[in-house]
């Protein structure tokens, strides 16, 4: 319930954007305000596998149940895109995000213009995001 919500108020805050490179670029702001990943989690660890670029995603299980993702890039346009997808998948419950196939970006009509590499690469970030919440349910 909580990822429909927040795809509802995402959606909205992007709607008076009709321009496509200026969305990449609010998403690229906002990660830009992100702190980026610590060194110790920028490890072979928790890189994601079939980016291009060099990915890495962490995922924490709060005391209050809820999963929160953190994620970093080495090139700012796929940081804000990786960036965008933890935060809008923070918050949510394992079974939820293991039982979504809800893509932001997609929603967002972003991936249209990306390279069928870095197309690629998210689709890979996503199922990372999946498989780290289902190694959290109980």
């Amino acid at each position: 319930m909580i990822l429909t919500a927040k795809l509802s108020v995402l959606t909205d805050d992007f709607a008076p954007i009709d321009d496509l490179q200026e969305r990449l670029t609010l998403l690229v702001d906002r990660a830009r305000r992100t702190p980026p990943l610590p060194a110790a989690a920028r490890s072979e660890a928790h890189r994601v596998l079939g980016c291009i670029s060099a990915v890495w995603l962490t995922a924490e299980l709060r005391s209050d149940g809820l999963l929160a993702f953190q994620a970093d890039a080495d090139s700012p346009l796929v940081r804000g895109l990786v960036v965008g997808l933890a935060e809008f998948f923070s918050g949510a419950t394992p079974a939820e995000i293991a039982a979504s196939d809800t893509d932001p970006l997609a929603a967002l009509e972003l991936l249209a213009n990306l390279s069928p590499t870095r197309r690629n690469g998210l689709t890979a970030v996503r199922q990372r995001i999946r498989t780290l919440a289902q190694s959290h349910l109980a």
